[in-house]
């Protein structure tokens, strides 16, 4: 994964460096990682740190980690790691025990994480570029929702995007409202006419393990408490449209509304669904080598009507194990009557990936 750079004053003058590295011509020039092209396909992508102590960059279940290496006794450390072609991926530095995202690149995701993407790399049309210190839009409506059969109190916030419409419940909501600005992105997608005017409805998870793993009592409480109290809100909401979008459990999650709650939901956009699971893979030690397609599977195969629903399905084209599972689903639900919408995108299994599957695929299954 790491490429060794020349020893030489110049080394990263390809990738549009000037000067000495580790002096000061030089930094002022370092803006996000840059790729090259490399032999034989893919990318080189260069990775630079400015600090005194040892340093290593995580990626997003994409690769193991890269140790930088230091240039001679400089404050430069580098990394030079090869990249697949069409690759969007999130990323943070590690020194010590901490985590911080990239001074040099101004595609931050939250306090400690940055993106990047090869040039080959699809553009996510609506999503700003945000720094990692960037305060996101919170929608004003929020809902206290303290949920009889779930226990516990959670916020879960409501924002009508173009004035308001069918509603779309996003899963992990969290991530999408402090994270990936969903606000500015469905807004600017409306506005685009490129999805029409929906209510998002945030959804947090306080136990993803247990809330999104093939189990009624969420989606019960959804039906019976959470929609009546989004009706309250006083924002307009359209609940005969219901739309649930899901990522990994999430995805699970909201494949499995459909097969048991299809007068809820008849709508998904499920990015990189885990249909690997069974009630005995998360204490596996390897739990996506079970049966293909896993439960999700086995009960399309029982048998089940399907053509009141509408499912966009997309996974990374980088996520080679979860491909599997994922396609097996797909066709079984076609099978059963379903309008299906399969797509790939350029990422592994990373939110960062989602982003422009999440815009386009609401817009879908809403005939958009």
């Amino acid at each position: 994964m790491h490429v060794a750079a020349a020893d030489r004053e110049g080394a990263f003058a390809g990738f549009g460096l000037p000067g000495a590295p580790g002096s000061e011509v030089f930094w002022a020039a370092v803006g996000a990682p840059s790729s090259v092209p490399a032999e034989g396909g893919g990318w080189v992508t260069l990775f630079l740190w400015r600090g005194s102590s040892p340093v290593t960059v995580e990626f997003e279940s994409w690769s193991e980690p890269v140790a930088l290496r230091r240039w001679k006794d400089t404050d430069c450390w580098y990394a030079e790691v090869r990249m697949p072609a069409r690759l969007r991926v999130t990323y943070r530095f590690v020194t010590g025990d901490a985590s911080h995202a990239d001074p040099f690149n101004p595609a931050g995701v939250g306090a400690d994480r940055s993106i990047v993407a090869t040039p080959d790399a699809p553009e996510q049309p609506h999503w700003p570029v945000i720094g990692a210190d960037a305060v996101l839009p919170v929608p004003r409506t929020r809902i206290r929702w303290a949920s009889e059969r779930l226990g516990g109190r959670r916020t879960v916030r409501v924002h009508p995007a173009g004035g308001g419409g069918p509603v779309v419940l996003l899963l992990d909501g969290d991530d999408w409202l402090y994270l990936h600005p969903a606000v500015t992105a469905f807004d600017a997608a409306v506005a685009a006419g490129e999805v029409p005017p929906v209510t998002l409805v945030f959804l947090p998870a306080k136990d993803r393990a247990a809330e999104f793993t093939c189990r009624p009592e969420l989606w019960e409480a959804v039906r019976d408490e959470l929609l009546p109290l989004v009706a309250e809100s006083g924002v307009t909401a359209d609940l005969e449209r219901l739309v649930v979008a899901g990522q990994s459990l999430g995805g699970l999650s909201a494949l499995y509304a459909a097969l048991e709650f299809p007068g809820l939901v008849s709508r998904v956009a499920c990015q990189s669904g885990s249909f690997w699971w069974t009630p005995d893979a998360l204490r596996a030690a390897d739990p996506l080598g079970g049966s293909v397609g896993g439960v999700i599977a086995e009960r399309l195969r029982a048998g089940v009507d399907l053509s009141g629903l509408r499912v966009a399905f997309d996974v990374g084209e980088h996520e080679d194990r979860m491909l599997p599972h994922c396609e097996v689903t797909e066709g079984l639900v076609e099978r059963a009557g379903a309008t299906v919408r399969v797509s790939r995108s350029a990422s592994g299994h990373d939110r960062a990936g989602w982003r422009h599957a999440l815009l386009r695929d609401v817009g879908w299954v809403l005939g958009s």
